[in-house]
């Protein structure tokens, strides 16, 4: 048998806080109790209840807002380190991660696709040409990302929709730094449709064959 490792009574008060905020007790936006009533409700120091939130501060999950209390700003240390991390990457290593994830996406999508599934797929390329008619860059590139999300959430695989979720940010910056906006307005982007009829009439070698064409029309 191991050694049972003592757990310091910060690391015991981080657990139950991070508990809170990943089962949703305290959500995304919300203000968490003051620190004087986490010491009386947990029974432990100040010192030890500021140490606790200081921790979750650093990994992402709470912020401190000077004068008004601290507030819940995420609720996976996991997705917040990945959006870390990709905020720095290289717009080259961001593309060749989404060549990934968009083939296997778009294959499991049109596999396991639900008549809901379409219609968000439907609803997410209708808003994305009523933005790039308007030429409202910032509604265009927000649907597009949301099209590509709809497509991971057909998957029905967790796992890969926390991943593209998570991914979110860095696809908008990819959808701007490739001009997507201005290949809509030539009238030269057909695979957006391409992928969704691919996805809707259940054939998963056409829809990734057509997400790949996709990726490489705007790399």
């Amino acid at each position: 048998m191991k050694k049972v490792e003592r757990v310091s009574l910060v690391e015991s008060v981080g657990t139950q806080l991070r508990e809170e905020i990943t089962t949703g007790r305290w959500a995304v936006g919300e203000r968490i109790p003051s620190e004087t009533e986490l010491v009386e409700q947990l029974g432990v120091s100040r010192a030890s209840v500021r140490e606790a939130v200081r921790g979750l501060v650093q990994a992402g999950l709470l912020a401190t807002r000077q004068g008004d209390g601290t507030y819940v700003t995420a609720s996976d240390a996991t997705d917040v380190a990945i959006r870390r991390r990709l905020v720095t990457a290289d717009h080259t290593d961001v593309v060749e991660v989404r060549r990934g994830l968009d083939i296997v996406a778009a294959g499991l999508a049109a596999s396991r696709r639900t008549a809901a599934d379409i219609k968000s797929l439907k609803k997410a390329l209708a808003d994305r040409a009523t933005a790039g008619v308007a030429g409202d860059e910032a509604a265009f590139v927000a649907n597009d990302v949301e099209f590509h999300l709809c497509v991971a959430r057909a998957s029905h695989n967790p796992v890969l929709i926390e991943l593209y979720t998570s991914f979110a940010r860095a696809l908008a910056e990819s959808v701007r730094d490739d001009q997507c906006l201005q290949v809509f307005t030539t009238g030269q982007d057909t695979w957006h449709e391409a992928l969704a009829a691919a996805i809707e009439a259940a054939d998963p070698t056409t829809a990734a064959a057509t997400t790949l064409s996709l990726l490489d029309s705007t790399s």
